[in-house]
């Protein structure tokens, strides 16, 4: 292993917990389950991911697109107003967020042993860097090794970004490891780029591409760091 480039959301942190308190305050006379209804929101933010990187619908329109809709699938409906209420508290609640333990474990190991990190995000650029500055990632990663899909132009799964960074870096793909929880965006982009994967998959998904296989599986018997030391 000579380097390797992770993921941010759902990756570094846990992107359930300022979504729940989001849920929480707004939403106080529900059953919902707010697991699925991030997975939900997640999953049709993802689906107009490309119209908001173009420009055809606006961040606003995508905010309120995403709960408007994840809720109507559990039979509850909020107004435009309570969507965007929603959404600002969310952001709020970014502003707290804290990176998973072991990720920090991670990362002290890794500067220790000089091996190169890097980052490829998808999503706007501003809102991108509140979090990583958040996290405080710059402490391990230097900020051009950051690569933010809304700055370069290209977005996971993309080959290109991944290319793009293999070229900025110097990196050898078959010596390069990326960390992400998207199977879709970041499992498939890095394997279709020669990249080993290491799938972050806290929530025990099922893998749904039989023929695609992450080269290892973060999950609750096995952190990144334990990965790590057996790749040394």
């Amino acid at each position: 292993m000579k380097a390797i480039i992770f993921d941010v959301d759902d990756t570094l942190y846990d992107q359930v917990v300022p979504f729940k308190k989001a849920v929480e305050k707004n939403f106080l006379n529900n059953n919902i389950d707010v697991e699925k209804l991030y997975q939900m929101s997640r999953k049709l933010s993802d689906e107009v991911f490309e119209l908001t990187e173009s420009g055809e619908m606006s961040l606003e329109e995508m905010h309120i697109y995403r709960i408007q809709e994840a809720c109507k699938h559990f039979g509850m409906f909020i107004s435009i107003e309570d969507a965007i209420n929603f959404q600002n508290d969310y952001q709020n609640n970014q502003k707290e967020i804290e990176l998973l333990s072991d990720i920090q474990d991670s990362f002290d190991f890794l500067l220790d042993n000089n091996i190169t990190m890097g980052i490829i995000t998808n999503g706007p650029k501003e809102h991108q860097k509140n979090k990583i500055k958040q996290l405080g990632l710059e402490r391990w990663i230097p900020r051009e090794n950051i690569f933010i899909s809304s700055e370069v132009g290209i977005a996971k799964p993309d080959i290109r970004i991944f290319e793009l960074v293999q070229k900025k870096l110097n990196l050898v793909p078959n010596k390069t490891y990326y960390v992400g929880d998207s199977f879709d965006n970041d499992i498939l982009g890095a394997s279709n780029a020669g990249w080993n994967t290491v799938w972050s998959n806290r929530k025990n998904k099922k893998n749904p591409n039989s023929n695609i296989h992450p080269t290892f599986i973060i999950n609750e018997k096995n952190s990144l760091l334990k990965i790590l030391n057996n790749l040394k």
